[in-house]
């Protein structure tokens, strides 16, 4: 006879509860899930709540035990209030997003009780619950011993028949998981070939393929602006083009540039060592293209792709950089560095001029550009630039889906006129400002710089860097460490561009 003991039983389960903070005393409501299962436990669950204190908020889980065979745990999470939706002020589906927090909390809780299988009800949105508990769930720990690592439970989708909106949900944060993965790894095993050799096992395995080109290439195609930002490292410089195809080759491309500087010291004008810290995730736009790629093809979105990766490490070698140097980019104009930390924008200028040879439907370039984007949005929300009123629009709604928000900041002729009214090149890394030493409107001068280097046509640019980091408190689906933002929202702007076509 087997031992009683040994029959544990490995399953848990998250139901949620609507509770109205601004009414006292709620007793709360549990979600059509919540209550079949509450029924099927002949009312015990609402009996054993009822002692228990009051009822879970949003973001608050309560977990019982042994309440019938199947699962050995039940997580209740809070939902907050019920019939949530988009809040106008907001920008954001506040209901998509309680039920972001609420399974990523309950499963979060089941996690730390080495609960093998979670299943996680729908909340009523099964995309969202299936991001919620995938984000929630995953930790970097890839350099930890095994026997150190936190147990990562299978997920599994309970008393709901949506299993696509749940494969979905779970594709996406795949997605956004292997870009936090890319920007967590370390600069010293992250190097620009590493991340090269990375992208080719990853994407080549969903069908897009890889074409590494290295320093001699990009010498014959006179990208001495991408060149000059990686000449300081011992490292070389790589540049990686990817191909999706979800139609005829015919079919013009959506061109996506995501910005790659592996490791960004800030050159011979060295950032502070605090600053230094957390540089390894400045090859973010990097890992958002990729994992946003390796997205559309498990997808398999009806549109094509052509993806552009400078990579290089910005360094203080003996060859580098220097404040005064003149470049010039792929396009012919000159460019003087007036700050050797600004490697990312020198490289997305030559990846822009490249884009032209593709003739892109548009462009979205992505990269974590500058200070202002946390100074003037903290962790909130990315930074856009555009040209195209239409594709504005599109990123606007995908984020309002996805609760990965974005703000547009102006594109003026004003900050243009900063950067290329000079005697002596075409166009300056820093511009003018009211005073030498001013580092005001980085961000929009930024934009304006890149401007110069765009071709004919639509052209959306991202600042990242505010949502570069997560703290584990303002996004509670997503702990410590790299965010791999905004790659869901990446992900659902494609998804809603190929929508509008079919329409």
């Amino acid at each position: 006879m087997d031992d009683p003991c040994k029959n544990k039983n490995f399953k848990g389960l998250v139901i949620g509860i609507y509770v109205d903070p601004a009414i006292n005393d709620d007793p709360g409501k549990f979600t059509p899930a919540g209550n079949r299962y509450n029924k099927l436990v002949c009312n015990r669950l609402q009996d054993l709540l009822r002692i228990s204190g009051p009822p879970p908020k949003l973001g608050q889980v309560r977990i019982f035990f042994n309440l019938e065979p199947e699962f050995a745990s039940v997580a209740l999470v809070g939902l907050g209030k019920e019939c949530q939706g988009y809040d106008v002020f907001e920008q954001m589906d506040e209901g998509k997003e309680a039920i972001r927090i609420a399974a990523a909390v309950g499963c979060r809780a089941l996690q730390r009780l080495l609960v093998e299988k979670v299943f996680v009800e729908s909340f009523s949105h099964a995309e969202s619950a299936a991001e919620g508990a995938a984000l929630g769930v995953w930790c970097y720990q890839e350099k930890k011993r095994r026997e150190n690592q936190k147990h990562i439970p299978q997920l599994e989708l309970h008393d709901d028949c949506d299993w696509t909106g749940w494969q979905i949900g779970l594709q996406k944060a795949a997605a956004q998981n292997l870009a936090r993965q890319l920007m967590d790894t370390s600069a010293n095993l992250m190097t620009p070939t590493s991340f090269a050799q990375n992208a080719v096992e990853v994407l080549c395995k969903s069908g897009v393929n890889v074409e590494v080109k290295v320093k001699g290439w990009a010498e014959t195609q006179k990208m001495y602006a991408f060149l000059a930002a990686a000449q300081g490292s011992c490292e070389p410089p790589i540049f990686l083009e990817l191909s999706y195809y979800g139609v005829s080759r015919d079919e013009r491309p959506v061109v996506l540039i995501g910005k790659g500087i592996t490791y960004n010291s800030g050159g011979l004008c060295l950032k502070p060592c605090f600053d230094q810290s957390k540089m390894r995730g400045d090859m973010a736009g990097a890992a958002c293209v990729v994992a946003a790629c390796r997205a559309v093809a498990g997808l398999q979105l009806p549109l094509n792709i052509r993806g552009l990766i400078p990579l290089c490490e910005n360094m203080p070698g003996c060859a580098a950089m220097r404040p005064g140097d003149i470049v010039k980019a792929m396009n012919g104009k000159s460019i003087e560095i007036e700050n050797t930390d600004c490697a990312g924008r020198l490289a997305l200028a030559d990846a822009l001029v490249y884009a032209q040879n593709f003739w892109p439907r548009f462009i979205v370039d992505i990269g974590t550009m500058t200070y202002d984007m946390r100074h003037a949005l903290g962790c909130s929300s990315s930074g856009v630039f555009s040209n195209s009123e239409a594709l504005w629009e599109y990123m606007l709604a995908a984020s309002m889906h996805t609760g990965d928000r974005v703000w547009r900041f102006p594109l003026w002729d004003h900050f243009r006129k900063l950067m290329v009214d000079h005697d002596n090149v075409d166009v300056k890394s820093i511009g003018r400002g009211v005073c030498e030493m001013c580092k005001g409107s980085q961000a929009c001068k930024v934009a304006a710089f890149l401007n110069e280097f765009v071709p004919c046509g639509d052209w959306l640019h991202l600042d990242t860097f505010g949502v570069m980091k997560s703290n584990g408190y303002d996004s509670p689906y997503l702990r410590k460490g790299m965010s791999g933002r905004p790659t869901r929202t990446l992900v659902e702007f494609l998804s809603q561009l190929v929508c509008h076509r079919e329409e």
